[in-house]
């Protein structure tokens, strides 16, 4: 109980912080009076940008932790995530080609993104597929790094004939970043990544039995070819959402429940919900961090959750060999 009140406290902290942090200096007491009256000085700023990004930040980045520890569940590989399984990737291409083509908008750039990492996510599976149309975890990872690199190289090809202005937006966008965040983004976000939340946390036992082999979890009741399935598509959808919304932010997925692992444990019922808390506090500070160091320029979120995210890994990886 006591470890769940410190991760909530956590959690909100950097919603606080979140909102509290930007490129225009707001004291505490005004930011305080413009969440509770919408004609302060400092409302507009308050209430139409920094909070709708400081929880754009949240559940993307609870949303990305919850993709990683559910595919590092299925595959029983700590260094499994949305970008090793090529997820990102397809989801990046489906964004940079409407961009390139003009198309981009609020809904369309996000179907796009959908379209893009369903796309790769059923090109890993089938080449996946052994004797017996079993899905074998050691060549997935193989095939999502292989997907990753030639979706990695179409979207070069594609910037590198897109014109001037198209080529910054989508170099921008793949870097990382909450600053086209808003209600209406918030609320395309959450449109396409509730249901998938509700699902992977309905499946939560599963994951369990997943983890003692997939003979255990069968006799146990569990049909593990239907959940990996279940479980890669509703990660899709997860991921399709995250990068449409903020682009390409790694290290969240991959970092965050390895971390929470060594804490809580590997039932997932516990873990997936301490994910998300854990997952949305890292990349909201990371963007407070990002608005922080130079303003008013901004660093993109990307650019901060790698710098933060590998050392971190590393110490966390050494410590798990050691």
């Amino acid at each position: 109980m006591k470890r769940w009140l410190l991760l909530g406290l956590g959690a909100a902290l950097a919603l606080i912080i979140g909102v509290a942090v930007g490129a225009v200096g707001i004291a505490p007491g005004n930011v305080w009076q413009a969440l509770g009256d919408a004609s302060a000085p400092d409302a507009a700023i308050i209430r139409q940008l920094r909070v709708p990004r400081a929880l754009l930040g949240f559940v993307v980045g609870g949303g990305l932790a919850v993709s990683g520890t559910v595919l590092q569940a299925l595959i029983r590989n700590p260094l499994a995530d949305p970008y090793l399984l090529g997820l990102s990737g397809g989801a990046a291409l489906g964004a940079v080609v409407v961009i390139a083509l003009g198309l981009g908008g609020a809904w369309t750039l996000p179907l796009a993104a959908l379209v893009g990492a369903l796309a790769a996510l059923a090109l890993v599976y089938r080449l996946s597929l052994v004797e017996g149309r079993r899905l074998d975890a050691h060549i997935l990872l193989l095939a999502g790094v292989v997907v990753s690199a030639f979706t990695g190289a179409v979207v070069s090809a594609l910037l590198v004939l897109s014109s001037a202005g198209q080529l910054r937006n989508a170099f921008l966008w793949m870097l990382g970043g909450l600053s086209g965040a808003s209600w209406q983004a918030l609320l395309v976000f959450l449109a396409y990544a509730v249901l998938p939340l509700l699902v992977l946390g309905w499946n939560a036992r599963g994951f369990d039995l997943l983890a003692l082999g997939d003979e255990t979890a069968r006799h146990l009741g569990t049909d593990p070819e239907r959940l990996k399935r279940i479980a890669y598509v509703a990660t899709g959808l997860l991921t399709a959402a995250s990068v449409a919304a903020c682009g390409m932010i790694g290290f969240v997925g991959l970092v965050v429940p390895h971390a929470l692992r060594r804490m809580w444990g590997p039932l997932h019922a516990r873990l997936l919900p301490a994910a998300f808390l854990a997952g949305g506090a890292f990349l909201v500070l990371a963007d407070a961090l990002a608005r922080s160091v130079a303003p008013p320029l901004e660093l993109p979120v990307g650019v901060v959750t790698a710098l933060i995210g590998v050392p971190l890994f590393a110490v966390l990886l050494r410590r798990t060999i050691a």
